[in-house]
């Protein structure tokens, strides 16, 4: 009876493994997409810089 727990203890830590490999492999896919998602976006244009308007003493883009 031994050898058959030590068996059957071994098949399932080769089937936990064999599920945490998978497991791994998918989650880094998913986030290999969404970090090329990411930088596939397009970068916004530059925003102007705010200068103050010594009139009003309000920030305007100039």
């Amino acid at each position: 009876m031994p050898p058959l727990l030590v068996l059957a203890g071994s098949l399932v830590g080769i089937a936990f493994v064999r599920w945490a490999f998978r497991s791994a492999g998918r989650i880094n896919q998913e986030l290999d997409e969404a970090r090329s998602a990411i930088f596939a976006e397009p970068q916004p244009v530059e925003l102007p810089t705010l200068r103050q308007d010594p009139v009003t003493g309000a920030y305007r883009p100039g």
